[in-house]
């Protein structure tokens, strides 16, 4: 039996998508915002000098800078209006999430279906609101601080927080529009097409190293393969599964009785996605990123932090870990994979596991097995995050391409190539819908539907 990766493969054709003109719409409107997106990153934030700021940012290339610069789409090397990116949403996406699955009123408004679910997104952008003007202010006072600003006071730092937090609701609006009018998560794409942008250049400068000789040819070789290879895992992580048997009785439905029925509950060794790792990110860099922006001025508490857990360090490795592992247990357990919601649906669709008793027996089941699959998906999401880090820092590559922007590029790529794929099936059910009813018109000589 075909794999589903293999039956994508097959069903997916240049021919079916060249006559799915609705598909096609999308994918030129997600690709006309993206442009936009790309553009805005560089319209510069008044009252920078540019020279100084593009001065900072190449002495920090290898560092943080880089880190910042892969996930912004080069925003802020150039200082944009774009500079914070969509971080604050994901952030605020997150942590309202996490609110959900603790606070009980939430939690009950969650229940109410589309009418909770549009005040949670206000919510949402509420918090989001509130972080971007969080960080930006602190932005701005680093930038001051560090003397990168024309006229450093009160009316730049308003500027620059104004600016920066408009660029971050306008991503956020792009984003709602590519998911809603688009094809794919307009905001998982919107990370994907900065990240992407900034691989071409970071790859040119990498191999100009080599050509001066700066770099041996077999870590070049051996960077490559090891990206190469890395992106394999993460794709073959990414789709395994834990299957668990599920059984269904005979049931009467008037006078016939159905012989019970079986299926599979689908754990993913990996629940959480990329969130455990997005969000470690965000805390770990929080703190440094103020510290960088504002060189040597922010006080000795920055520069501990800095040389203790600055990008590349033991304490900075250790505690990432530490982050990464918790957060993936943390939010499967209350929001990916909350077994007691799995097992009452099991009861009330009277399904059950063989062995185990519906119920609470079926809720410490689900957990124990989500428990010892998080054992290898939390080691997974460190070893992945963690290893780009430990080879760039031991061997001085001038780029930075982390575990982070690996899991996103790979999970983006394969939900987006998921929709079309089911666009496309759609596309082909309609076909064959009309065609039918193209057999029973043409006999009463009525005419045929048109196709979209």
């Amino acid at each position: 039996m075909a794999s589903a990766a293999e039956q994508m493969a097959a069903n997916l054709s240049w021919g079916a998508l060249a006559k799915a003109t609705d598909l096609r719409q999308r994918i030129f409107f997600t690709i006309g915002l993206l442009v936009v997106y790309r553009l805005g990153t560089y319209i510069p934030v008044p009252g920078i000098d540019a020279a100084a700021l593009r001065e900072f940012m190449t002495s920090a290339g290898a560092g943080l800078g880089g880190i910042l610069n892969m996930f912004t789409g080069g925003a802020i090397s150039r200082m944009g209006i774009f500079a914070l990116g969509i971080m604050p949403y994901i952030s605020a996406s997150i942590i309202v999430q996490l609110l959900t699955a603790m606070v009980p009123a939430l939690e009950s408004l969650k229940k109410e279906g589309e009418a909770g679910r549009k005040k949670i997104n206000q919510y949402t952008r509420y918090g989001t609101v509130a972080l971007a003007v969080f960080q930006a202010y602190g932005i701005a006072l680093s930038i001051q601080n560090g003397g990168l600003a024309h006229e450093p006071g009160m009316f730049f730092v308003a500027a620059c927080v104004i600016t920066l937090v408009g660029g971050t609701m306008f991503l956020m609006w792009l984003g709602e529009q590519i998911t809603a009018r688009g094809i794919g998560n307009g905001i998982s794409l919107i990370i994907f097409t900065g990240i992407v942008a900034e691989i071409p250049a970071a790859m040119a400068q990498f191999l100009s190293q080599g050509r001066a000789g700066n770099i041996h040819p077999g870590v070049i070789v051996g960077v490559i393969v090891m990206v190469v290879a890395v992106i394999a895992f993460v794709v073959f992580m990414e789709r395994a599964l834990r299957k668990i048997h599920i059984q269904y009785p005979r049931r009467q439905v008037g006078m016939k009785i159905y012989d019970g029925g079986s299926s599979h509950l689908p754990i993913k060794v990996n629940p959480a996605g990329v969130i455990p790792a997005i969000f470690a990110s965000s805390l770990m860099l929080l703190p440094t990123t103020i510290a960088a922006f504002s060189h040597n001025n922010s006080g000795p508490v920055m520069s501990v932090l800095l040389a203790y857990f600055g990008p590349g360090q033991p304490l900075f490795l250790l505690l990432s870990t530490a982050l990464i592992v918790f957060f993936a247990y943390f939010y499967t357990h209350n929001v990916a994979f909350k077994t007691e919601d799995v097992a009452e649906n099991l009861k009330n669709q009277s399904g059950f596991i063989p062995g185990i008793r519906p119920g609470k027996k079926t809720e410490e089941y689900l957990g124990y097995v989500v428990n010892r699959v998080l054992v290898l998906g939390a080691a997974y999401l460190a070893f992945v995050c963690l290893l780009p880090e430990i080879i760039r820092n031991e061997l001085a590559i001038p780029f930075y391409f982390g575990g982070t922007s690996v899991l996103i590029v790979v999970s983006v790529t394969m939900d987006t190539i998921n929709q079309i794929q089911s666009h496309l099936l759609a596309h082909q059910y309609e076909g064959l819908i009309e065609k039918s009813q193209l057999r029973g018109k043409k006999r009463n000589g009525a005419k045929a539907p048109a196709r979209r």
